[in-house]
């Protein structure tokens, strides 16, 4: 059944289409006003809207006008309630936003009638806007799938020839040293060109700070090849089909991705980051879409932190990533944040697509709705957001160890090895 908002100045229209749409099984809505009617349309975001077109303040077209040119709100079924049977006036509804109309007095038959064609066409809709949304973000993440599997393949050559020298370069280093201290020893008078010269380079500071230099480059070097790896498992471009992976690792790969983000820079202070992985077996999953969800999870926390008006020296952000084995076949995975949290309203509609609490510009309204189709319909998984105002948000994604409708063809070999991250002491 649908949820339905009716709005009408009259409490008699209102007690009757309350009731009458109740007694179908459909959820009910009233709004005395056109303004009550947009806060509340924008509140509940309904399946179909029923208004009056005689209303003080506020008529019926100009609601219409106010809720069609709302994004979110744009393919609510709208049902003007008027008494007016000319032409004109309807070609005037029309071109309002209207999609059909009801005349009064009411007759009930008719009500019904118009209500479920509304209610399909707006379940239709709502059906195109995510397939729309999928294959726009799936379109996305192939672009960036390809690029990134690019860069991280340029990348790899270079480092790959820089980190397999470093260590002959560190040997030669080294024997150059020692010959240089031998030297030192057995030639107790150098000539007095020499002596200049060992003056000017400052040798023994030498001696002692390249090792370091070389250790650093050593160090960054190993970084690279491991941010690299981290983008060529985060994107598993060139793989498809179900594959078996470890969950915490793919964790582990994600946030390395966005490290930059958890470190403080000139606007923002360091996040805590706080990592509790449990003992988990290997699961089937479609790798890259699993870490896009994860990707998608962690930026919008990372970005509730940052945007937190408690967000400050004496409250610092933190990050909390929870896993464990629930059972023979299903795995949890919690990700919370201490952020400002989430209104009532609000968390009803975050996985709906388009829908966006960031200002115009900031988001597309598809990352949540994306994350809900790989969890849930792609993988068999569930997830849940907990959350209070001013109390931070928590997302809880239980997935299956095997996933029940897979081919055989498709399935891969389920390993029994486990994988955690140690956390240090």
């Amino acid at each position: 059944m649908g949820k339905i908002l009716a709005i009408d100045d009259d409490i008699t229209v209102q007690i009757v289409l309350q009731e009458l749409l109740e007694s179908e099984g459909h959820h009910v809505a009233i709004a005395s006003d056109g303004e009550e009617g947009i806060h509340q349309a924008e509140q509940l975001r309904p399946d179909l809207i029923i208004c009056d077109w005689m209303m003080p303040q506020l008529d019926g077209l100009a609601v219409c006008k106010h809720v069609k040119a709302n994004p979110a709100l744009s393919s609510t079924f709208f049902i003007l309630l008027t008494a007016r049977e000319l032409v004109t006036d309807r070609v005037i509804g029309l071109d309002s936003g209207a999609d059909d109309f009801l005349s009064k007095p009411i007759d009930t038959e008719e009500l019904m009638a118009r209500v479920r064609a509304g209610l399909r066409l707006s379940k239709t809709l709502k059906d195109l806007q995510r397939v729309q949304s999928q294959l726009i973000q799936s379109e996305k993440m192939s672009s960036i799938g390809q690029l990134v599997a690019g860069v991280a393949h340029e990348i790899n050559n270079p480092v790959t020839f820089i980190y397999s020298n470093l260590s002959h370069l560190q040997e030669y280093t080294q024997d150059l040293i020692d010959l240089v201290q031998l030297y030192q020893k057995e030639v107790n008078q150098p000539s007095e060109a020499i002596q200049t010269k060992l003056e000017s380079i400052d040798l023994n500071f030498m001696l002692q700070d390249l090792p370091k230099i070389i250790g650093s480059m050593q160090h960054g070097s190993d970084r690279i090849r491991q941010i690299v790896l981290s983008l060529q498992e985060f994107t598993h471009f060139e793989r498809s089909g179900l594959q078996c992976i470890q969950i915490n690792e793919a964790l582990e790969n994600t946030l390395l991705i966005l490290g930059h983000r958890l470190q403080s820079n000139a606007t923002n202070q360091q996040i805590q980051l706080i990592k509790n992985y449990g003992k988990l077996p290997s699961i089937e999953s479609y790798a890259a879409q699993i870490n896009q969800a994860f990707l998608q999870i962690l930026n919008n926390a990372i970005d509730a932190i940052e945007s937190s008006s408690l967000y400050s020296p004496s409250h610092p952000g933190c990050l909390t990533i929870q896993t464990e084995t629930l059972s023979e076949n299903r795995v949890l995975i919690r990700i919370a944040d201490n952020g400002p949290g989430i209104s009532e309203s609000v968390k009803s509609q975050i996985f709906d697509p388009f829908f966006s609490t960031k200002p115009v510009g900031s988001g597309t309204g598809l990352g949540l709705s994306m994350v809900y189709q790989i969890i849930v319909q792609q993988h068999q998984g569930t997830i849940e957001c907990i959350s209070h105002p001013q109390k931070g948000t928590e997302f809880k994604i239980e997935l299956p160890i095997r996933i029940q409708s897979a081919k055989s063809s498709d399935r891969p070999g389920i390993k029994t090895e486990y994988f955690a991250v140690q956390q240090p002491e």
